[in-house]
């Protein structure tokens, strides 16, 4: 089981100082990654079964990920997830590619199509089709990550003769794959070196792997994807017993990326940093 920690560019992590030491606190405490979540912005008011604060403090994940890939050296750095619907996709792959060249190697993109239509709409990005641009924007991606003459023509985007410098260095660049409807089950399982689930207590892990090998049954995994990683952030927010660590593991999760309080200042997030790290003894 790795371990990573999620909500790096929320609340108070969203001063720079506190995601500046809790980054190195993670490091140091053996965490295998770090997890940024994505809004452009906020409903105000809240839609229903959403209550999330109009007025959190969330930063830009790339922007932050890049702010905390110089503060540490080792840890990987997860998108968990970026909604693509509402990014541009050439503009987006230069501004990974980039993130990945200075964190030397540490990016993992995970990304979603999205469930908030007023964000949608403030971005101009067509809800109803976020599913299909989402392809298309990852498919003309890979284009510019990998290509030597990268070219492509979808329905969403569209290039040729261009170049897109420097390219990744990882090659390939890890994809998460996040959401739980069967279009993300199949986008996993098909484009995917691994799948995200937010939020999921063990019973719906199960449920989602499950729903997942169901997928893979219907649609071809390419073998050049290896086996589907799955990682989950439970739902709690404190450390997870050794009972339900393994409970996970048994359900199929390979990463559990864990949520600290959202009150923590910084001090109180070292001390989680590095007393869930003894704790999981992640040193080891």
């Amino acid at each position: 089981m790795k371990f990573g920690l999620h909500s790096v560019n929320l609340h108070t992590c969203g001063h720079p100082d506190t995601a500046a030491r809790l980054a190195r606190a993670a490091e140091a405490a053996g965490f295998e990654s770090l997890w940024v979540a994505d809004h452009v912005v906020l409903p105000d008011p809240p839609v229903p079964g959403r209550p999330m604060a109009p007025d959190m403090r969330l930063l830009d994940p790339i922007v932050s990920l890049t702010f905390l890939a110089a503060h540490t050296s080792r840890i990987r750095l997860g998108t968990g997830v970026i909604i693509l619907p509402q990014r541009q996709a050439v503009v987006l792959a230069k501004q990974l590619a980039s993130l990945d060249v200075l964190s030397n190697g540490r990016l993992i993109f995970g990304l979603g199509v999205g469930w908030c239509e007023p964000e949608m709409r403030s971005t101009g990005a067509p809800f109803a089709e976020r599913g299909r641009v989402a392809d298309d924007y990852l498919a003309a991606m890979q284009k510019l990550w990998t290509e030597p003459r990268p070219s492509y023509k979808g329905a969403y985007v569209s290039f040729d003769g261009v170049q897109a410098m420097p390219r990744p260095v990882q090659q390939p660049i890890p994809i998460v794959v996040g959401g739980r409807t069967p279009p993300a089950y199949r986008r996993a399982v098909t484009r995917g070196h691994g799948w995200y689930g937010f939020g999921l207590d063990v019973d719906a892990t199960r449920a989602c792997v499950a729903a997942l090998r169901d997928a893979a049954g219907k649609v071809a995994r390419p073998a050049e994807l290896g086996p589907l990683e799955i990682s989950v952030t439970p739902p709690a927010l404190d450390v997870p017993d050794r009972a339900t660590i393994d409970a996970y593991a048994a359900a199929g999760v390979e990463r559990l990326i864990l949520r600290p309080r959202p009150d923590m200042d910084a001090p109180a997030l070292e001390r989680f940093a590095t007393e869930s790290g003894r704790a999981l003894e992640l040193k080891k």
